[in-house]
């Protein structure tokens, strides 16, 4: 996906007729497995439970990916799914084809054993979440609510296994978001007296702009971490996430100056400046208190080109359904892993189902070792072959693990499950 009206229809209908038709026959056949593509190219799964009282769930996954350009400097061509010393290098391999893969391949497993499910459950693919799901995940949605659907809860992308990317805990660590962070395209401008370079005024356009975004950058926006009795320990935890760009994310509203544009001639002082600010907007924060902060200077224009809130918090504590299912499955694969609810730092289709369920959920078991971050949406992204058959094996029992009726009490064996 290139923007909101430019996707590579070809490469979507190839995907679909071409590969995921061809790879999971069994799904695409079966007269348990209800199909339709949605808004073209999107596609929405519904596996019809034996116990229909059973409130449904669904999984998520993106099919579209960003661009990639192999002269960028990969190691394998960004295309090719070429394998290469244990991983499989590819565009979208971690962001978002891993889910798309061991979602389908997880349920054709289960199809071709017979399986039926007690409880019904939904997949839904969208094809332009990386710009911004209006037309796949929003009319997938826009279905589901005319249909009366009522979901129990949806798990998306968003968070992962996490390891040697947190200072200071001792292992690696499934971090289950529970929240989504909002965003904010602001632009800011200024306008002054145009003039020659050789009669400069005492301020221009472009210095009053740039005094602006340097105290944007200077004075990053409050930590957002929590407080209670433990105030101490939090602010110490807070210094510690803060020295990394990968968990700063997790403490606060971000900022991130993307463009700045002014001038036309190199002895011209130009009349008007601008630059564009994103903003990723903590949960504990609300868009119009974003705003508030960024204004101080009287001679900026401060003008919200789009944004929207942060996703509500989902429930997750040991009695919630959905959550528990997660972390069960997570814990029966990696009974070495440390498990906790987090914040999801991107913006995922997921935002656009909060009218139909307010359970949403983050994780998918990627493992991301430090670097592995950086390969989002950047070269060399790859997964290696060892985590996507994790992946395939965590949604095989994770369909299984939703069949029971309900939890069972705090405490008990996760064996009853």
């Amino acid at each position: 996906s290139f923007t909101e009206t430019n996707v590579n229809r070809s490469a979507l209908r190839e995907f679909d007729g071409l590969l995921l038709r061809k790879v999971f026959p069994k799904i695409f056949s079966s007269s348990l497995v209800q199909h339709e593509l949605v808004g073209n190219y999107s596609q929405l799964f519904r596996i019809p439970g034996s116990e229909p009282d059973l409130e449904p769930y669904m999984l998520l996954a993106h099919i579209d990916v960003v661009p990639a350009d192999e002269a960028d400097g990969w190691d394998a061509p960004p295309f090719s799914a070429q394998e290469l010393n244990g991983f499989i290098y590819g565009r979208g391999t971690i962001d978002n084809k891993q889910s798309v893969m061991g979602i389908l391949q997880a349920s054709e497993y289960l199809l071709e054993r017979g399986y039926t499910p007690r409880r019904s459950f939904y997949i839904g693919l969208g094809h332009d979440e990386e710009v911004n799901g209006l037309y796949g995940a929003a009319n997938i949605v826009k279905l589901l609510k005319s249909q009366g659907v009522k979901l129990q809860y949806v798990l998306d992308e968003g968070l992962a296994v996490l390891d040697g990317i947190i200072n200071g805990l001792d292992g690696p660590a499934a971090l289950i978001g529970i929240s989504e962070k909002g965003q904010a395209t602001v632009k800011l401008s200024v306008s002054s007296a145009p003039g020659h370079s050789s009669m400069l005024p005492r301020e221009s356009s472009i210095g009053i702009l740039a005094s602006a975004v340097n105290r944007l950058e200077e004075n990053l926006m409050p930590r957002l971490f929590g407080y209670g009795p433990d105030i101490i320990c939090v602010l110490f935890i807070c210094r510690v996430l803060e020295r990394k760009p990968d968990t700063n994310a997790f403490v606060r509203t971000t900022t991130a100056v993307t463009m700045f544009n002014s001038g036309v001639k190199i002895n011209i002082i130009p009349s008007y400046a601008e630059a564009f600010v994103n903003f990723r907007i903590h949960s504990a924060q609300t868009l119009q208190e974003v705003l508030e902060l960024v204004k101080s200077d009287q001679r900026v224009k401060v003008e919200l080109v789009n944004g929207f809130d942060p996703l509500p918090i989902s429930s997750y504590d040991e009695q919630v359904f959905g959550f528990q299912i997660i972390k069960k499955t997570v814990q029966s694969m990696f009974p070495q892993l440390t498990v906790a609810p987090g914040i999801c730092v991107g913006n995922t289709d997921s935002r656009h189902y909060k009218d139909i369920q307010k359970d949403i959920y983050h994780f998918v078991p990627s493992w991301f070792k430090p670097g592995d971050p950086q390969r989002f949406h950047s070269v060399n992204e790859r997964i290696s072959i060892q985590n996507y058959e994790e992946i395939v094996l965590f949604y095989f029992q994770l369909i299984q693990n939703n069949d029971i009726r309900k939890l069972p009490p705090p405490h008990s064996s996760q064996h009853e499950l």
